[in-house]
């Protein structure tokens, strides 16, 4: 029968050196048995030591792009990642408003996970307005939180009340994850909001490694393969946090200097 296998979908950027972005996405897509499809919205060029270059696609093309999907495939969930500006965000909230692509993850990349700014002032409150109210779940990091939330996060009685105010944005679920650049740390904690008002937090130890580029583009995609198999949004997080962390914990050498995290090591040992 056409379509029976579980579908999900990354929109999101490609990025040359396949450690993020839409590549990142893919890669768990795979490694958790769905089948990945893309809708590209910019192409990075970098490597291990950074990003050179990206440019953006045409918003007529990214439309044609989703246009096509819809028209033969049946997407369970999908998920965005970076979009660069309000143009793109629009075009994006416009196009998974007018099609069924099933539960929509928002990976709000906005931050670095080192605090530096990655929107426009001008595309965040667009990403606010426009597309985190479209979110079945919505995965900020630290800084994110921050940010969205405008408040300092010094607690975790902050992280639970940052988490709230994401919700009345529109957002369903809320999964903020939590601060991880202390020498001496050995776990990180992420807060779990769901729609049904319940919270609980999820641990896993801390790495010390410079391979961890990618593990929010793998951590959103996760949930949304998760979702796309029929499993609930409360399962699909928890799924993504251990597959995540088992894929930083087992680090591979690819690149010179920031690398990849290891989604076969998470492959393997969630599969046995």
């Amino acid at each position: 029968m056409a379509n029976e296998y579980p579908q999900a979908m990354t929109i999101a950027g490609s990025d040359s050196d396949g450690s993020a972005g839409m590549q990142a996405d893919l890669h768990t897509f795979f490694t958790r048995g769905v089948y990945g499809m893309s809708v590209m919205t910019t192409a990075v060029a970098g490597n291990s030591y950074g990003i050179h270059a990206s440019v953006s696609l045409p918003t007529d093309f990214i439309d044609q792009e989703f246009a096509d999907v819809a028209d033969d495939f049946e997407v369970r969930a999908a998920k965005t990642g970076m979009l660069a500006d309000s143009t793109l965000i629009k075009t994006v909230a416009k196009n998974v408003t007018q099609f069924d692509f099933g539960p929509l993850v928002v990976d709000p990349v906005i931050m670095t996970k080192h605090g530096n700014m990655l929107l426009e002032e001008s595309a965040f409150e667009t990403l606010r307005t426009d597309l985190i109210p479209l979110a079945t779940v919505i995965t900020p990091n630290f800084y994110e939180t921050q940010k969205l939330a405008e408040m300092t996060l010094e607690s975790e009685d902050d992280m639970v009340k940052a988490a709230r105010k994401l919700q009345l944005m529109g957002a369903k679920n809320v999964v903020a994850k939590g601060y991880h650049q202390d020498a001496d740390q050995s776990e990180v904690r992420d807060y779990v909001l769901l729609e049904s008002g319940t919270g609980f937090w999820l641990s896993e130890p801390y790495h010390h490694t410079d391979r961890v580029n990618g593990t929010g583009d793998s951590l959103s995609a996760c949930i949304t393969a998760e979702i796309a198999k029929g499993t609930s949004v409360e399962a699909a997080i928890r799924t993504a946090k251990k597959y995540v962390n088992i894929a930083i914990g087992n680090p591979i050498e690819v690149g010179h200097k920031f690398g990849p995290i290891n989604h076969w090591a998470a492959q393997d040992e969630m599969n046995r």
